[in-house]
């Protein structure tokens, strides 16, 4: 009896959520299936976009996955384990965002009927494992390495991969043109590693085909004072001097004091002051520099001065642009003008000012040290441009991943059927359940061809029939057959130059698997209720800033009569 009137033990908070078991986990899984559901219509060349509309009211119009998951203002837990493998996959290799997000989708589609029928959730992990360890093992036996090809043919296979991964943006009809602009300007950087060394810079108007790269570094005009017109507007050769000071009169501070015992000694104050000035500007001059810029303002006495000696200067010129011109000219950035020597100064083979648009830029090209590029992007609508620049923005990451991992495979669903047709293969020498787990991660693998012939309008079952019957073949001679999105039938993709780096598919398969795995392990979710005193005294505080401010207002107003 003594033991029946235990007392309860409370050990949480009172109010604090939990859920736990299988309903919870069945609950994280269909939480994840709809953020996958959300991004399945963008995958592929004939992928819709999305619209995104803010609070802020911004207008985003994108079919990156990676963009779309951060624009969701996602608050589900479980569901966020998505957003942010969405992000690693961007951040890591650039394309494949939106592979990455449908894959653990899958996975975790496949798991939820054995979850339901009472299998563990670390039997379903463990296979999962081996699973993608096997596949990822089947991808590099399968790459194609473009190692030890000569400049040309380097160039003609990076093009391709970029026009694999520009086919399914909103720019995929330009895909050609810009390809070669991307591998121009990934090649153009060298070994650097550092993104911000291509600039990519707007210019509403024009169509795409406006759009141009510049060999070196461009950025719009800077912020003018009179005298600017006069000064010339095109060099050969010429020195350039990169400041990080200021080039004006400068005002005292307001609590500054000086006492004079004689009037005529103001005179010699102002004249100081005007004497520090022309020193800086004389130490430019005498540099032998011909083109000054400067992060900071250079004001109207500078700008007319230097105009007066054939000078171009520009104030305000953003740090990254200051760096990339630091970077291809060989020029360092200077915080005070003594001791300016010949070291320190860069040099370029032109630099003009030219109208792009109804923009004017500072075109600097023909750099010795060559490690920057500039694209300036042409286009119709805001939105559009915007969208043009994350594409590119993948298409580059994606150059410099297959420069460095030199290693291919075939795309368009192709290395997915094959991968599922030998984890299918593997499973029948297996006994046990670990059978049924990897021919459901097998299974899960065909999602990618399936939503390509979803996309693009095809059948999808009759296109999967008859990619499982090409791949079944022997000898591997189906192994490179995917889905041919003009058609609506299969075709050997790696013929077809639809080809895209071993690293976003390993990548891919990698983060799907363990997001899905750690959604599996989940089975309790402790949700801390907010702390009442804490909300309470938030609305005090809000009520009493009000009633402040209404009295506030009243008494600096107009005089009540």
């Amino acid at each position: 009896m003594a033991s029946m009137m235990q007392p309860q033990i409370i050990l949480l908070k009172e109010g604090t959520d939990t859920s736990q078991g299988k309903p919870q986990l069945i609950s994280n899984i269909n939480a994840c299936m709809a953020v996958a559901d959300v991004v399945r219509t963008t995958l592929g060349p004939r992928g819709m976009d999305k619209l995104i509309h803010d609070d802020k009211g911004n207008t985003t119009i994108s079919n990156d996955g990676a963009t779309i998951m951060k624009l969701l203002d996602i608050v589900h837990p479980a569901a966020k384990i998505l957003v942010d493998i969405a992000k690693s996959q961007d951040s890591e290799v650039g394309d494949g965002t939106t592979t990455v997000v449908l894959l653990a989708g899958e996975f975790l589609k496949e798991a939820k009927p054995f979850i339901e029928d009472g299998v563990h959730p670390q039997n379903l992990i463990r296979s999962y494992r081996t699973a993608s360890f096997m596949a990822i093992e089947k991808i590099k036996e399968l790459a194609v390495s473009i190692e030890g090809k000569s400049l040309d043919e380097k160039r003609s296979l990076l093009a391709k991969c970029a026009a694999t991964t520009l086919s399914s943006k909103l720019i995929g009809g330009e895909k050609d043109f810009f390809a070669k602009m991307v591998v121009d300007a990934v090649i153009a950087i060298g070994n650097e590693d550092r993104l911000n060394m291509i600039g990519i810079k707007k210019v509403q108007g024009g169509t795409m085909r406006d759009s141009f790269l510049v060999n070196g570094v461009a950025f719009k005009k800077t912020f003018s004072y009179a005298g600017f017109e006069q000064q010339p507007k095109k060099f050969l050769n010429p020195k350039i001097l990169l400041l990080n000071i200021e080039l004006e009169l400068k005002s005292e501070k307001e609590n500054a004091e000086i006492r004079l015992s004689d009037p005529l000694q103001y005179q010699s104050i102002v004249d100081a002051e005007w004497n520090i000035i022309y020193d800086k500007l004389d130490k430019c001059v005498k540099s032998g520099a011909k083109i000054v810029l400067s992060r900071l303002a250079i004001g109207d006495l500078a700008t007319q001065y230097f105009a007066d000696r054939d000078i171009f200067c520009a104030g305000r010129v953003a740090e990254d642009d200051l760096h990339r011109v630091a970077a291809a000219t060989g020029a360092t950035v200077q915080t005070s003008v003594n001791n300016v020597i010949d070291e320190v100064l860069g040099s370029c083979e032109i630099f003009e000012e030219k109208q792009v648009g109804s923009e004017r830029f500072n075109i600097f090209s023909g750099c010795p040290l060559g490690q920057t590029a500039t694209i300036v992007l042409r286009g119709g609508a805001d939105q559009f441009i915007e969208e043009a620049e994350r594409s590119l923005h993948d298409a580059i990451m994606i150059v410099r991943r297959a420069m460095k991992n030199s290693t291919v495979v075939a795309g368009g669903g192709a290395i997915d059927m094959e991968i599922s047709r030998y984890l299918w293969q593997h499973a029948r020498n297996i006994a046990g359940k670990s059978q049924l787990f990897i021919n459901a991660y097998a299974k899960a693998l065909e999602v990618i061809p399936r939503q390509l012939c979803d996309n693009a309008g095809f059948d999808a079952i009759d296109v999967l029939n008859k990619l499982r019957q090409k791949h079944a073949l022997a000898a591997g001679e189906g192994a490179l057959y995917g889905v041919d999105i003009n058609t609506g039938g299969i075709s050997d993709s790696f013929a077809n130059f639809v080809w895209e780096p071993a690293v976003v598919k390993i990548n891919a398969i990698n983060a799907a698997t363990e997001a899905a795995c750690l959604i599996l392990s989940v089975d309790e979710t402790v949700k801390n209720p907010k702390s009442e005193s804490a909300q309470s005294d938030a609305a005090g505080m809000g009520r009493g800033r009000g009633g402040g401010g209404m009295r506030g207002g009243r008494g600096r107003g107009m005089r009540r009569r």
